[in-house]
């Protein structure tokens, strides 16, 4: 990338779905990324989308839940250097205000199980690290945070 050239980021978007202390976590399989750890319903920008529909569509596909695009609250965004291929990434965790329908594992072929964890340090220790880094953030009122970039 020449100096004069804006920098190009993936941008992921993540539900911070919490009900009585305990967010929602769901088991990765058959995927590129984190196979076997615990991740936050997530997903990816994706071309002409806001990240308003994208976290109101990953919501639909993964969960079988409506939120609204207005329902959405943006708690954290954490700039992430992502050591496995060295792409900045700005992830984006939501809380949805309110939502419609039943939580379930839409996509079985990609999330083991779903689960409750309470929020704070009862995540599981096999929760994508980056992930765990936002949470504790969003427990501790932190709105933005950067992980992984040299000193």
């Amino acid at each position: 990338m020449s100096p004069d050239s804006p920098a190009t980021r993936v941008i992921g978007v993540h539900l911070v779905l919490v009900e009585d202390g305990r967010v929602l976590l769901g088991r990765r399989r058959n995927t590129s990324f984190a196979e076997d750890q615990w991740h936050t319903p997530a997903g990816h920008l994706e071309e002409d989308e806001s990240v308003l529909r994208a976290m109101a569509r990953e919501a639909w596909e993964e969960l079988g839940i409506t939120i609204a695009e207005d329902d959405l609250v943006l708690l954290h965004a954490l700039h992430h250097l992502d050591a496995d291929d060295g792409r900045g990434r700005l992830q984006l965790f939501f809380r949805p205000l309110r939502y419609r329908g039943r939580v379930a594992n839409r996509e079985p072929e990609k999330c083991h199980e779903l689960r409750w964890w309470p929020l704070g340090d009862g995540l599981p220790r096999d929760t994508v690290p980056y992930t765990a880094h936002a949470l504790a953030r969003i427990a501790e009122g932190s709105a933005v945070s950067a992980v992984g970039w040299p000193g």
